[in-house]
């Protein structure tokens, strides 16, 4: 279908008042897509007979023309088919880079697990030492506090024997202090009575106008009294 509108400005039209092409190119890489805007271009502007629908064409230009794209359409294939492989090569290249990346990511997915499977399994063993740790902790506690409990019920025990035994050698102590403070007391009484007797003797031989008998009497009478050895306890 031919283009009723150009892409570029339009050509300045000729003495039918029609607009003629521009000449085709001889040298130089050939854009086969512009060559063959240049050949529809040639078909457009080229004078109508009027009142018909025909077209006067120059056919030396139009076989100019269509030779031009004949002789570059090889080449213009050629670089299609080198885009086409250069494209499949990239096509490959992407392909075997995205399989790269897709392993190396597989490869790092396994090794984050790996990571993930030792982070979990230090974290288990962390778990089981610190219950370990509480439960022997535990054991401690209970065991102190049993040892500090025996050793207060020990020294409680060791204190009042000890008490008990201060006790008894105070009562030990008391009663030797009474049993000597008697036994000096006695000791004392026997000396004041033997000290009385030997005044009353005394007394008794001052006096030369008694009688015998009298004195006989008086001896017998005035005798003081045998000494009472008899302990007496002082304890409460």
């Amino acid at each position: 279908m031919l283009r009723q509108k150009l892409s570029r400005g339009d050509p300045e039209p000729d003495e039918f008042g029609q607009s003629s092409p521009s000449p085709a190119p001889r040298s130089g890489n050939i854009d086969i897509q512009a060559e063959l805007n240049r050949l529809e271009d040639i078909i457009l502007y080229s004078p109508h007979i009027p009142l018909t629908k025909r077209t006067l064409i120059d056919e030396e230009q139009l076989l100019e023309q269509l030779d031009l794209v004949r002789v570059n359409l090889p080449s213009a294939f050629a670089d299609a088919v080198e885009i086409v492989r250069q494209k499949e090569e990239i096509l490959l290249q992407a392909e075997e880079y995205a399989q790269d990346i897709i392993a190396a990511a597989q490869q790092r997915a396994a090794e984050i697990l790996d990571e993930l499977g030792i982070v979990r399994q230090a974290e288990l063993e962390a778990a089981r030492v610190r219950h370990q740790v509480q439960q022997e902790c535990e054991q401690i506690q209970q065991s102190t506090l049993a040892e500090i409990e025996q050793l207060r019920a020990r020294t409680h025990q060791e204190i009042e024997q000890l008490r008990q035994t201060t006790l008894n050698e105070c009562e030990d102590i008391q009663d030797g202090a009474d049993e000597y403070a008697d036994a000096v007391l006695s000791n004392i009484e026997q000396q004041l009575g033997e000290m009385l007797r030997i005044i009353h003797n005394g007394r008794q031989q001052l006096r030369p106008n008694s009688t015998g008998g009298t004195m006989v009497q008086s001896e017998a009478g005035d005798s003081p009294p045998p000494a009472n050895n008899n302990r007496k306890s002082t304890k409460n």
